[in-house]
């Protein structure tokens, strides 16, 4: 099988991960911060090491709390709900945000009544700077909740500006980094980020289980999940601590020892050197294939690791389940959970777009059999 999916999961994984969470799962799988035996004490001693590398990647200090939970989307929830926006506050999405954003930012509207607005495109699908600080000035932003990489098109997002920007209008800034961190620079002292949510299973290439996220700048947060944490027992209140108080039930140890292996094994420059190389291979190979269309930023410097098209006289569909069915061709096929950017994209009676994700151990022969599957599907 070619797998070309890498935007909703990174697969294969390292061999290190794979066998880190054998050994955790046979010698060491027990439940941390909830016995003061050897095994217990050894778990807990991984989460913390696997935190440091966290803090280390983002480049922040031990003061940044780093919360573990079973998924990005669970993290994004608990910022969402944790922020005590004020009633109507005025929140900035990009169009490229995941529904993990998007449904829990209306789901909290229909209790506060957020005035949720979309920062602007230009005609290049890039965000419009001098539009948006146009808008920044006239609704001041409380909170602006921005993806890194689209998970759609592969567009990465002019993060820093836009967050620099938000601060001056004393905005509290999220960053949704899914499709970025292992694979481009996430500075948080480099970009007035206030909160990053991360998965492990995407650009990290570690396991599901395992997402969370980072408080750079301490932002109070009030408890969204409640539950078992392993101390403070009697009291119904969570504990205060800064990281304890967000990590109810059992952390998945066998999942953190996987992450943790990612870490150890990760090397961001040559990944994002190698995938963006094979992007632009894979836009160059497509080109030649003139009944498909592919959705880019106008700045493809801007851009890395995920091209969706449309293959005309086809719907995404089909397109997705012959290259299944006849040539062994994973993709993915729809709205991608990005309710935001289709009216941009405009591929409704398409119904959404191919995505095609590259990953670190795709190949060039990968990106030809799926040129020649297309060629074959269209001219034939």
């Amino acid at each position: 099988m070619v797998y070309l999916d890498n935007a909703a999961t990174t697969f294969p994984k390292p061999k290190s991960v794979y066998d880190a969470m054998d050994k955790m799962n046979r010698q060491g799988a027990v439940n941390a911060g909830r016995g003061s035996y050897k095994l217990a004490q050894a778990a807990s001693r991984l989460i913390s090491e696997t935190k440091i590398k966290l803090r280390q990647l983002v480049n922040v200090d031990v003061s940044a709390a780093v919360v573990f939970s079973s998924s990005i989307t669970i993290a994004i929830n608990q910022i969402v709900n944790g922020l005590c926006l004020r009633q109507k506050a005025v929140v900035y999405v990009s169009p490229y945000e995941h529904n993990a954003v998007a449904r829990s930012l209306y789901e909290l509207s229909k209790r506060k009544e957020l005035i949720v607005k979309e920062l602007p495109l230009d005609n290049g699908l890039e965000i419009d700077i001098q539009k948006m600080k146009y808008e920044f000035a006239k609704d001041k932003p409380e909170a602006v909740f921005c993806t890194h990489v689209s998970n759609v098109t592969g567009y990465i997002l002019p993060v820093e500006e836009i967050f620099r920007e938000a601060k001056k209008h004393g905005s509290i800034n999220v960053l949704d980094s899914a499709q970025s961190l292992g694979l481009i620079d996430v500075r948080a002292d480099l970009m007035d980020v206030d909160l990053i949510a991360f998965a492990g299973h995407k650009t990290l290439y570690g396991p599901f289980g395992i997402g969370g996220f980072i408080n750079v700048s301490a932002v109070p947060l009030d408890t969204f999940i409640a539950g078992g944490t392993g101390s403070d027992s009697l009291n119904l209140e969570m504990p205060l601590g800064n990281e304890t108080r967000y990590e109810s039930s059992s952390p998945n140890i066998v999942a953190i020892a996987g992450l943790n292996a990612a870490l150890e094994s990760l090397n961001q420059k040559e990944h994002f050197e190698r995938e963006k190389k094979m992007t632009s291979y894979l836009i160059e190979q497509l080109s030649s294939v003139k009944e498909v269309k592919m959705f880019l930023p106008s700045n493809t410097e801007r851009h890395i690791g995920i091209v969706s098209v449309i293959v005309e006289g086809f719907n995404s569909e089909d397109v997705g389940t012959i290259l299944d069915e006849d040539f062994e061709i994973a993709v993915r096929t729809g709205y991608h959970c990005a309710p935001y950017i289709h009216k941009y994209l405009r591929d409704v009676t398409s119904l959404g777009t191919v995505r095609i994700g590259i990953g670190q151990f795709t190949t060039k022969e990968e990106i030809d059999l799926l040129i020649k599957a297309l060629k074959e599907i269209v001219y034939e």
